[in-house]
């Protein structure tokens, strides 16, 4: 599963997949306390967790659908790509007033692969990333109503990417010249840290700040395909520097025990998405100009509602809803991340097999606002505003699977 934990990205490259019952819930969670899922959520709701030993496991299949179309010189593409974001969560109460977890799960990452020499292939013919966080948590109870907790956070990834050198660069035989980097086994450390408090027997409060990473990829790999021969001496492989940036983020949320059978929660996320500047690549060959791709993103929200019931105790039925605003502002909306505001629809369904062992199934159905948009921070032949754009519209659906276990 870890191979295989690229996934295509909603929201910059954020993949909000973290957990079935809590994505069945419109992937709310900083104030609920249903499964080791918290651990991602909110790693303070662990030591509230009602057994003394929690597992959550479950991946998705998440498939994504982009068109692009421009009718004033009748240029068409489309891209579909899947992906298979997991997660793994496991808690353990110690001691009443403290509880130990570790979460494994894949919050970043994108794939698109577009047709090679595409029109808009000088920005980008494919990219594959990924990014595994690692996370082990404390949880302490300071009070009957109030806990903390948190811990450190581990980062692997990598990244590939290719696009061509310009729009119009060939070799001999017409073959569009192109560039592929490649970094592996990159690494980095962040935190994460929050509270839970409940003001009420029935109403819980949370909050969760998880820091901004910085994934450095150094002296990755920067191989040059097709070149004419007398490029050949300036375009040679060599390797390369680029930091590209996860952002921090703070989730706010509120919980409502309705009755014994109903549960609602709402949960407010803010993305600090303006440390992602630009995309800039450092050559180690010093022919080769560093590539500085402006980005510029914003910061963004997502507001999420979603509610839980629970007929019997066999069956508990969940479904959500949340509005994820794109990062990406006008004349930055490059082909690599092409993403716009979006509604995210969500279901699923717990089967108890008994009262410890039971499977979780969601499912979410993502759609994004069509939007005319363009990137026109291009540089070529000394001009750095070249534009392209035209009309995006996409969609993305996922499946997703669990298991639960508890006792």
């Amino acid at each position: 599963m870890a191979l295989t934990a690229t996934s295509a990205f909603a929201g910059g490259y954020r993949v909000s997949l973290q957990g079935q019952q809590q994505l069945g819930m419109g992937h709310t969670g900083v104030a609920v306390t249903n499964s080791a899922e918290v651990l991602f959520f909110n790693p303070a709701g662990a030591v509230f967790l009602k057994d003394r030993f929690n597992v959550s496991v479950g991946a998705n299949a998440l498939f994504a659908r982009t068109k692009f179309q421009n009718e004033t010189y009748n240029w068409k593409a489309s891209t579909e790509n899947t992906g298979t974001p997991f997660s793994l969560y496991a808690s353990y109460k110690a001691l009443d007033w403290l509880a130990v977890g570790l979460a494994v799960y894949t919050p970043y990452g994108s794939a698109v692969e577009w047709d090679q020499d595409w029109v808009g292939s000088h920005l980008v013919n494919n990219i594959d990333l990924q990014a595994i966080y690692v996370q082990p948590i404390a949880s302490i109870k300071l009070s009957d109503k109030f806990s903390i907790g948190g811990g450190p956070i581990f980062v692997t990834g990598g990244v590939e990417f290719n696009r061509n050198l310009t729009r119009s660069l060939t070799d001999e035989e017409g073959n569009r010249s192109d560039v592929t980097i490649e970094a592996k086994n990159v690494t980095a450390w962040g935190w994460s840290a929050g509270f839970m408090f409940n003001p009420l027997e029935d109403v819980r409060l949370g909050l969760n700040y998880r820091s901004e990473i910085t994934m450095e990829a150094r002296d990755g790999d920067a191989t040059f395909s097709d070149l004419p021969a007398f490029a050949q001496g300036i375009y040679t492989n060599t390797t390369f520097n680029a930091d590209l940036p996860l952002p921090a983020e703070l989730t706010a949320g509120i919980s409502w025990q309705i009755n014994d059978k109903w549960l609602v929660a709402f949960d407010y996320n803010r993305t600090f998405w303006n440390v992602y500047e630009s995309l800039t690549v450092d050559f180690a060959s010093p022919s080769i100009a560093t590539s500085v791709n402006p980005r510029n993103y914003k910061d963004a929200s997502t507001f999420r509602l979603g509610t839980q019931f629970k007929p019997n105790e066999k069956f508990i039925l969940r479904a959500g809803w949340y509005h994820d605003e794109s990062p990406v502002r006008g004349g930055y909306f490059a082909p690599e991340t092409p993403r716009n505001d979006s509604q995210g629809y969500t279901g699923g369904i717990t089967y108890m097999f008994n009262a410890n062992f039971g499977v979780d199934v969601s499912f979410l159905y993502l759609h994004f606002d069509e939007v005319d948009a363009s990137y026109d921070h291009f540089s070529e032949d000394g001009n750095p505003d070249v534009s392209f754009g035209g009309t995006y519209k996409n969609v993305v659906f996922s499946p997703g699977v669990g298991l639960n276990y508890r006792f």
